[in-house]
């Protein structure tokens, strides 16, 4: 135990002061006594989930392929209209409709995770990607993010549906859009980020991730109504089924390492163009739905007992500091492979999440984020400004009003993506060693726990026990009061909240 407290405090002293601060936009940077190098600061800004984080090979094929993007890395003095500008309204109308292609399968994926009808998913995808474009013209958030359910917050759902029922599920979502909403209203994001660190986060998503993967693996092997064997389960159409899906996965995985860099939505096509071509010829699951009808209402819960309302209270609070996170992760990124280098400002994308999320809660929808999956695709496709996203919009509303095209869609091609998006999740713990051991175990713990106990229980533990491990430290070797402990970490948190905007 002596062992680990030492590896804390030799944390502590090579990085302590906690000295990373967030800066206009909501990226995280060193202050001037700090001593992370480049490859810190690149890991505490990126999302690791959905998409690969280096995206400099990215930029440098497409300059070799003929890219006309600008040469210079500096940001344009004036960037112009976020929302629309005429001279990319081709590149963005072609760009809109391969990134709302690849994310008809993935919204499907993570509502039926989520255990919300998939009509409802889709159009809160549509309705996010509307507030999204109208927020560009007045507070941009960023250029090229597009909106969408997020795969980390699908978990979180379906325990909400599980435990206050989908019925009360659209006050929920009021809810987190109202604590979104004082969130944005005070910046108090930038709080957040100083007060949980980013490997916890990092943690969560590998827990969330892995219950995505095990979800969506009943799908590599489910039989067609009629071809179940009760004598035996490794019946020869089950061996069948099995083969189908690893071959499908390996060429998944194959072509996203081929053209994660330049064309990330070809696997997606791929796989749902083959599978649905295979199907014609091979009896297989095919995804099946009820045609949900959406309806307006008012969020009024229906609740027994004051309990539950308090703590309904506390998963939204949750869910709100989780999607704040994602959010502001996710941006930094963005920044980072936008075609014109320019600045992203995250209590913006704040103000266009909430208000989706508010509007969303009237027809029973989910909560939102500008995802880095569909973003990376966006930007690759050739966006550049907002209206890709109101083409993304319109192409996710068709679906919404047709669901029945969708039942073309074999089950074991969406399980594929899914497993591909929950090992991307988990995937992430990797970049967690740039923090160090330390970093690694707890964030290895938190996402255990977020398996096996819950999300929002999981994240409360690991928190608490970084706070007891870090006070344990500090009361036993730097011999520091408990009293002191407490005002410097308030010092910390509103020195390094103070320097955010």
């Amino acid at each position: 135990m002596r062992g680990l407290f030492l590896a804390v405090h030799f944390m502590c002293k090579r990085r302590a002061p906690l000295s990373t601060r967030t800066d206009t936009i909501g990226q995280q940077i060193p202050d001037e006594d700090s001593h992370l190098d480049s490859n810190d600061i690149q890991t505490l800004t990126m999302s690791t989930y959905e998409a690969e984080r280096s995206f400099e090979p990215a930029e440098a094929e497409l300059d070799d392929l003929g890219s006309d993007q600008p040469a210079t890395t500096e940001p344009l003095s004036r960037p112009g209209s976020a929302a629309f500008q005429a001279r990319y309204a081709g590149r963005d109308m072609a760009a809109g409709l391969i990134a709302g292609s690849m994310a008809i399968p993935l919204t499907v994926g993570i509502a039926m995770m989520s255990e919300y009808p998939i009509k409802v998913g889709l159009a809160t995808v549509a309705f996010a990607c509307l507030i999204g474009w109208i927020n560009a013209w007045f507070r941009p958030g960023n250029y090229i993010g597009c909106p969408g359910i997020a795969a980390g917050l699908a978990p979180v759902l379906a325990v909400g549906v599980a435990t206050f029922g989908l019925e009360n599920m659209a006050f929920a979502i009021f809810l987190t859009a109202t604590f979104q909403a004082i969130i944005w209203r005070f910046n108090w994001q930038r709080y957040i980020l100083v007060a949980v660190p980013v490997y916890l986060v990092e943690g969560l998503l590998a827990g969330v991730g892995l219950k995505i993967a095990l979800k969506f693996l009943a799908f590599t092997y489910e039989l067609p109504p009629g071809m179940e064997a009760a004598d035996t389960f490794l019946s020869g159409a089950r061996v069948q089924m099995i083969f189908i899906s690893m071959i499908g996965y390996g060429l998944f995985v194959a072509l996203f390492l081929k053209f994660k860099n330049t064309q990330p939505a070809v696997p997606y096509f791929v796989i749902i163009a083959a599978g649905t071509i295979l199907a014609q010829f091979v009896s297989v699951p095919m995804l099946s739905m009820d045609d949900t009808e959406l309806k307006f209402a008012l969020p009024i819960p229906q609740f027994d007992s004051p309990l539950t309302i308090l703590y309904m209270v506390g998963f939204a609070v949750m869910l709100a500091m989780i999607d704040v996170i994602e959010q502001v992760m996710s941006n930094a990124a963005i920044e980072k492979i936008d075609p014109l280098k320019r600045k992203c400002n995250s209590n913006n994308s704040l103000l266009a999440i909430w208000i989706a999320n508010m509007g969303s809660s009237f027809f029973g929808g989910m909560t939102n984020l500008d995802g880095l999956a569909k973003s990376t695709t966006n930007r690759l496709a050739g966006a550049y400004t907002k209206f890709s996203v109101l083409i993304i919009g319109c192409v996710v509303t068709f679906f919404t009003f047709n669901t029945h095209a969708l039942e073309y869609l074999p089950k074991f091609a969406l399980a594929i993506i899914m497993i591909f998006s929950g090992w991307k999740m988990i995937e992430g713990l990797v970049h967690v060693t740039h923090h160090g051991p330390y970093a690694m175990i707890l964030a290895i713990l938190c996402g255990v726990l977020v398996f096996k106990v819950g999300i929002f229980e999981g994240l409360l533990i690991a928190m608490a026990v970084h706070g007891i491990v870090h006070y344990m430290v500090y009361v036993n070797i730097e011999k520091m009061p408990g009293s002191v402990i407490v005002k410097r970490y308030i010092d910390d948190l509103k020195k390094n909240g103070a320097d955010v905007s």
